[in-house]
């Protein structure tokens, strides 16, 4: 059984501390936000995520996970250490590693005999041995000579489905530097050995660079399926069958060419931003991935110009808004495409009755510079309600089962824009909506 820490209890490191405590380690959850864990010891959990919040009361019940805020505890009770604090973006677009490195200043400040530090957290290239000198260096500030190892572990966690992934993964990448590191790193993944999960070894810099270059490609696939499906809508093709089409190739692949508003979330606005950061710095030009980003922000513009096209002026127009988080099964707001969609709207002039529902209370803030053209409705039907148009920006399972004749009944327009396709246009407009989707 591992003695293992994880510092950091936000999304990554909350997800990952339960799940490696399900597999039978003993886990130290720690974070500097008192609220955070006073909540997480009462039983109240500050993400949604599926299946999250049984497994850390039944772990937390079995005595194999506890939260804290003694970073010191941390460290001095577990030989194995992971790294799991944000990396925020810059205004130059690269990451923000100053809580990684703060969490390894505290390592070394604290741990006494070996450690294994396990960086999780997304880090742009030469964070890991950033890492070692800064923990070197507070141990000979000490005056101490305690011997450690340093592991590149990227995670690749889809929210929404993060506790599936991790217990599903169809990898594991470890960046290691000695065989010591590679022994304890395949004794915490013994599991996931045993069930036939291929293990990439390689040095820390590639590790790294895996975590970027996979993300920035999936965000590239999304991108290239939404530019395909405004193609398609000058030229009277159907981006659905298309995409089918397309993604029947085995070289190619089915997942990702779902055509919407453009991606969002923690992960591919930040790392696509970041590599081609890293890129400039080494100077290399990552221009594709630098035309995904740009692409990226027209297509949530077109979701707009879309919509003023069809209804002309929108000023004193209502609006009902159907999902505002950046994907189903999450409440997560951060680079939704709503936010740039919703504030564009606003400045039209139009009025916006929202629901979403998980997305109100972190929508609230992040909507605070347009509160006075929103209004949060406690459920779909409600945001219909006397609405000129219905915009559907977030595929949440309960909007496709929405009794549409209702909605119909409830709206005093019958503009219906689907971005994420999740209804059938002969359906619709049998059902006297103005229906339009996303690349049809």
């Amino acid at each position: 059984m591992n003695k293992i820490s994880v510092i950091g209890s936000g999304y990554v490191g909350l997800v990952v501390g339960t799940c490696l405590a399900d597999m039978g380690n003993m886990v130290i959850c720690a974070d500097n936000n008192e609220n955070k864990i006073d909540e997480l010891n009462k039983g109240n959990i500050p993400i949604y995520e599926t299946g999250i919040k049984e497994m850390i009361k039944q772990n937390a019940g079995m005595g194999r996970l506890r939260f804290t805020t003694d970073t010191e505890e941390a460290v001095k009770e577990s030989d194995i250490l992971f790294i799991a604090v944000g990396t925020p973006p810059l205004e130059d677009g690269s990451a923000d590693i100053q809580h990684v490195l703060g969490v390894s200043r505290d390592i070394g400040r604290y741990m006494e005999g070996y450690r294994l530090i396990v960086i999780k957290s997304t880090v742009p290239i030469g964070t890991g041995q950033k890492v070692k000198e800064t923990v070197r260096c507070v141990l000979n500030e000490r005056g101490a000579d305690d011997p450690f190892d340093v592991v590149s572990n990227p995670e690749f966690l889809r929210e929404g489905s993060a506790v599936y992934d991790f217990t599903h993964t169809d990898r594991i990448v470890l960046g290691v530097e000695t065989p010591k590191a590679e022994r304890l790193m395949m004794e915490i993944y013994e599991g996931q050995a045993r069930n036939g999960v291929p293990f990439l070894i390689t040095n820390i810099e590639t590790a790294e660079l895996i975590k970027y270059g996979a993300n920035a490609f999936l965000a590239m696939k999304i991108t290239f399926i939404n530019e395909l499906a405004q193609l398609c809508e000058k030229v009277g093709a159907d981006v659905l069958p298309l995409a089918r089409g397309i993604g029947m190739d085995k070289r190619i692949g089915p997942d990702f060419l779902r055509p919407g508003p453009g991606y969002g979330g923690s992960c591919f606005p930040k790392d696509t931003r970041a590599i081609v950061k890293t890129g400039r710095d080494y100077g290399v030009d990552l221009s594709l991935i630098r035309q995904t980003i740009e692409a990226n922000e027209r297509q949530k513009l077109w979701a707009v110009r879309k919509i003023k096209d069809a209804m002309g002026v929108l000023e004193g127009k209502t609006l009902g808004v159907l999902g505002i988080t950046f994907k189903a099964e999450t409440d997560d707001m951060r680079e939704a495409p709503s936010l740039v969609i919703l504030q564009e709207l606003a400045k039209e002039g139009a009025r916006l009755n929202i629901y979403d529902p998980q997305g109100e209370k972190e929508g609230r803030w992040r909507l605070e510079s347009i509160k006075e053209s929103t209004e949060f409705c406690t459920d779909e039907y409600d945001a219909a309600k006397e609405a000129d148009a219905l915009v559907v920006l977030t595929d949440w399972a309960q909007f496709q089962t929405m009794d549409v004749d209702q909605i119909f009944a409830a709206m005093k327009g019958n503009y219906f824009f689907d971005f994420r396709n999740i209804f059938d246009r002969s359906l619709m407009e049998k059902k006297g909506f103005l229906y339009f989707g996303t690349g049809r």
